[in-house]
């Protein structure tokens, strides 16, 4: 009995390997590294923003709209819960995706803002935050391109025959993406550096 029983096993492990559920699962686990990734570096992100805010507000403490544009889309990314399984869920991603785009655009508008203010500018801890800033912009690029690689080989695994009967048997749905026009959005990351700018109207 012990013989037919690993016999059994052997036979079963043989069939799942030949019909694709061995590389599902590490493709699987590489979406899985990639979007944690994302979420770390989006979360860096969002942990940078009260500081920085807090510090552009003791130099331009009227400029209210834009800091509370940033203020309002950070609680609103932040404010999504991005488990794991909302890769699975392509409205969910959408949302998720939509509001960390317009996290970014307020952001980008904050440092137009800061351009004014060449004394914030010179401000030690400003340049330290920015720097930082940059940084992770950098890293949020890099994390999000390699979350589109993972997610298209396996996305490719899940729709190949005859893979694409064992993702189904299985429960391995093609997981969702960023859009096209945000890969190329993203391929640049957003410019915070002023330290080689002029005060407006400096010769």
């Amino acid at each position: 009995m012990k013989r037919l029983i690993t016999v059994f096993l052997a036979m079963l492990a043989l069939s799942l390997s030949g019909c694709g559920y061995n590389n599902i699962q590490s493709a699987d686990e590489q979406v899985k590294a990639s979007w944690s990734e994302v979420l770390n570096q989006y979360q860096r992100r969002a942990d940078l923003i009260p500081n920085l805010v807090n510090t552009v507000k003791g130099y331009a403490s009227h400029e209210q709209d834009t800091l509370i544009a940033v203020t309002n889309a950070r609680a609103q990314a932040t404010g999504i819960n991005a488990t794991p399984e909302l890769v699975n869920d392509p409205e969910a991603f959408a949302r998720f995706d939509a509001a960390q785009q317009q996290l970014s655009g307020a952001l980008s508008r904050l440092m137009v803002v800061v351009e004014r203010y060449p004394d914030l500018k010179a401000n030690e801890n400003f340049r330290d935050l920015q720097a930082q800033l940059e940084g992770t912009e950098n890293r949020i690029t890099v994390a999000r391109n390699r979350y589109i690689k993972a997610v298209q080989d396996y996305n490719v695994i899940v729709r190949s025959f005859p893979s694409n009967l064992t993702a189904k048997v299985f429960g391995y749905p093609p997981k969702a993406n960023f859009s096209v026009a945000n890969e190329s959005a993203i391929s640049t990351p957003p410019t915070v550096d002023f330290g080689n700018n002029k005060p407006a109207g400096a010769r």
